[in-house]
């Protein structure tokens, strides 16, 4: 397989701006193992090879079990996982598949991780959710390669 473009090369101001959303992310209240297991499942979702073995990795780096990691593709059968992540994920794959159903993100989804999260942390999983989904929208289009991030 071989990347067909490189995104951040050909348009540097567009990827200055995606990783300002990541900075915005490391600066907000949600926790960093929240965020990587919701890009994790979103790029599992999306098929994006590249994001998923990054997200894995990362997971790995930050301390995260295999078990937790392994288990991410299959969460709600999995009992490594705590409330407040069970409802970050619920709502990562609402709004991951919109196009998969007719209406919105379901109330109840909504919901419980309104119980779990504050305002400003639920806008900021909302925002890890559209980011997670534009990377890997970038990723699987130009086809970047698994593993290449680390080869860098």
């Amino acid at each position: 397989m071989k990347q067909r473009i490189d995104v951040a090369a050909l348009a540097p101001k567009a990827y200055e701006a995606m990783l300002g959303l990541e900075r915005f992310l490391r600066a907000s209240g949600l926790p960093h193992s929240t965020v990587e297991l919701v890009k994790l499942r979103a790029s599992q979702i999306n098929g994006c090879g590249y994001c998923v073995d990054m997200h894995s990795h990362d997971l790995k780096k930050s301390g995260e079990s295999d078990e937790r990691i392994f288990s991410v593709a299959a969460w709600r059968e999995a009992p490594y996982f705590t409330d407040a992540e069970r409802a970050a994920l619920a709502l990562t794959e609402e709004a991951t598949r919109l196009a998969d159903r007719g209406g919105a993100v379901p109330d109840p989804v909504w919901e419980e991780a309104a119980r779990h999260y504050d305002e400003e942390t639920l806008a900021a999983l909302v925002v890890a959710i559209a980011t997670i989904n534009a990377w890997n929208r970038i990723g699987v289009t130009t086809r970047m390669v698994a593993g290449s991030h680390r080869q860098a």
